[in-house]
């Protein structure tokens, strides 16, 4: 699923940005899969404060969050660097994406993980 993300943010972007598009690319993949990670972290945070299930503290939940998102960046990184991208884009069919829900994706994953927030 990711990857469809990917390229289709990548034939979007790369007619206008170039090489740019690359990284762009990179970031919003990095964004959304971090942003669902969350959603998911939230929820289980949320329903765990229901069941009053013990809690870490906030300065290890910074610290292992600030871990996580390093290593999802390095992974995309890597899995979308050279011979992979060049791969996944040969295999994908050219129907993309509409461009409006490659936006909205991030968008409800962060408005649900805030919400999900508010219930800790």
């Amino acid at each position: 699923m990711l990857d469809n993300f990917y390229i289709s943010f990548l034939n979007l972007t790369k007619p206008k940005w170039g090489k740019k598009a690359m990284l762009l690319s990179l970031h919003y993949i990095s964004l959304v899969e971090i942003a669902f990670y969350g959603l998911i972290a939230c929820f289980f945070a949320a329903f765990s404060s229901q069941l009053n299930i013990g809690k870490i503290s906030s300065e290890k939940a910074i610290i292992l969050s600030v871990l996580c998102v390093l290593f999802i960046y390095l992974k995309n990184w890597m899995r979308y660097n050279g011979k992979r991208r060049n791969i996944l884009n040969a295999k994908s069919k050219r129907q993309k994406l509409q461009p409006w829900k490659l936006i909205v994706l991030p968008l409800t994953c962060m408005l649900l993980a805030l919400v999900f927030f508010q219930a800790i």
